[in-house]
This record gives structure tokens, sequence and C-alpha cells, in this order.
């Protein structure tokens, strides 16, 4: 068998995994895996009870992977995320205890209860994929990915996200509420329990990371990289943008239609790969005037604007 045919089989394996657990979510299921073969972070911004948390820890078991979970909270600090030394007594020497970042897979619930100063440990951990307590930097797991989740709807005990951080998360994804139909099969999964205790893994963290680096081999014709950086460059000159995409940005979102391609069974991205993924890539990386935003022009609406009027290349068969 070819590697990438067993590749495409892992991710059929594991797509099927998290489609037996969040039922009728299949392309926000999608989503969440290009983010993780493209080696991104993911925000999940949605009500409480839609399914974030089992998403993730249906992922992280489908992979074999190691998980952890911090709740995060005002009262949460930085060492509690990246570890702490400890001195030893008989020794003599301090010793680093690693925290919950040491993972494969972390889920930062309700991220935005965390207070700024713990936020801002994560920044090293998100960009670097290392934490230094004490001068000393220690590296993460390989592959290592963030999924944190925030509640849109909460506004006591809450801190927005600095845009240093969301601008280091690849995707913001939303789930929504199931249609009427989903939500009578959900009844009938649930009845025997949560589906998620359920899973077995269908692959490792190593087959993950080797095909991380096949999407790197993706092609990326030059029209469609003209692209790409176009609809990035026009959100720093829209008129109703303040702070427009960065070239972190620009990075990324190559990255994410490079693994969207892969997923989709193709060694080359196309135009639509770039429009699909860009109401996910770059909207929660922009910053819309006040003027804009009080005439209810959200980031969401600049983006599909943008998307209108730059030309897209014609697609090429191949």
């Amino acid at each position: 068998m070819s590697a990438r045919k067993e590749s495409m089989q892992v991710i059929a394996a594991v797509r099927s995994n998290l489609e037996s657990c969040i039922l009728g979510k299949s392309f926000e299921i999608e989503l969440l895996l290009t983010a993780l073969l493209a080696g991104g972070h993911v925000l999940i911004e949605d009500v409480p009870g839609t399914g974030k948390t089992q998403m993730i820890k249906a992922l992280a078991k489908s992979m074999s992977g190691q998980y952890r979970r911090i709740q995060c909270n005002p009262d949460i600090l930085p060492s509690d995320i990246t570890g702490v030394s400890i001195f030893h007594p008989r020794d003599e020497q301090f010793y680093f205890r690693p925290g919950p970042v040491m993972t494969n897979i972390l889920l930062a619930d309700e991220i935005n209860r965390a207070t700024t100063k713990t936020q801002s440990a994560l920044l090293e951990v998100m960009e670097e994929r290392s934490v230094t307590v004490d001068g000393e930097t220690h590296p993460l797991p390989h592959p290592f990915m963030l999924c944190a989740t925030q509640n849109p709807i909460d506004f006591e005990g809450t801190y927005m996200l600095p845009e240093a951080q969301l601008d280091r998360f690849m995707m913001k994804i939303t789930l929504g509420y199931p249609d009427e139909q989903t939500e009578r099969n959900l009844l009938r999964h649930g009845a025997a329990g949560q589906p998620v205790d359920r899973l077995e893994p269908v692959t490792d963290m190593q087959h993950i990371a080797d095909i991380q680096q096949e999407i790197r081999n993706i092609h990326l014709d030059e029209s469609v990289s003209d692209y790409l950086v176009s609809v990035i460059r026009h959100t720093r000159e829209h008129a109703s943008v303040l702070l427009g995409a960065s070239p972190r940005a620009t990075l990324s979102f190559m990255m994410a239609v490079k693994a969207y391609a892969f997923i989709q069974n193709r060694d080359y991205v196309l135009p639509d790969d770039v429009k699909k993924l860009a109401p996910y890539v770059i909207p929660h990386r922009i910053l819309p005037r006040p003027e804009a935003r009080m005439e209810r022009m959200s980031s969401e609406r600049i983006v599909a604007q943008i998307l209108e009027q730059v030309h897209a290349p014609v697609s090429m068969g191949q």
C-alpha cells in the first residue's frame, strides 16, 4: 500500500470516529482535521453543550495521543499551565515539574476566563512549541495542538483574548445547534452513555506527524498563491478595517489550504480551497473600525466582501 493511500485511510478512520461522537457536524470536523494536519491551533466559540469538549477528547483518543485539559478560571496561574521548578533539599537543586501543556492535545476550556497574565503564558507555547521556566527552555511533545473553547455570551469574569493570541489560532470555528433529526439521533446514541468512552485508537501521533510532513509537498500554484496573498492584503486596505491580517496569517492560511487539499485527496490547491477556508482563517485576525462595528459590520461580513471583490484565478484541470 502506498504511503498516500495509507494516510487517506487514517484520515477517514479518524473522521469516522469523530462523526460517531459529534453528529451532523461533518464539515466542522473536517476543519478541525485540517488544522491538526496543518500544524495549527483551533479556537472553538459556541454556547455550552454543543459538543466542543467531546470533539477534542474524541480527536485525542482516536490518535492514541496524550491529552490534557485545563479548566480556565481567574485564579489559574501561568505556572499551572507551563509547570514549575521545585527545589529538592537532598540534592540541593531545582527540578522541573512539567505542567499540563506537556502533551499532544491540550484543551484550554473557557480560555477567556483566564486572566491576561495567564493567557500570555500560552503565547510561547502556541508559536515556539516550548515553555521557558527559570531561564530553561523545554520543548513540547510533537505534534502539539492547542484547542481552546470560549462562550460567546458570557461577560462576567471573562477577559478578551489579545490580538497577538488570536493571531496564533489557525482557525476559529463554531459547532452550532444540531438540526431536529440529528437531535433525535443524539437521544438514541446517548442512551448507551458517552460515545467517546467507547472509541478505539485508529492511529498514533507519529503517523500524524508523518502526514504533516507530506502536506508540505502539496503543490501551490503561483496564481493560487497570488490569490491568497491578495485576499490577505485586502484586509489591510479595506475601509472598515483598523487592523488587517498579519504575515503570520498568510503563512497559516497557506498551510491550511494545503492540508484541506490533502484531505480532499488532491496534491494541489484550488482557488475554491482559499474561498472555503477564508471565513474560518481570517475573521478572528482582523479588527473592524469602531464606526464599522456601530454599523454592525462584522469581520465575517468584511471577509465576504473581500472574497467578492478579489478576482479568483481560473481553476486548473489537473
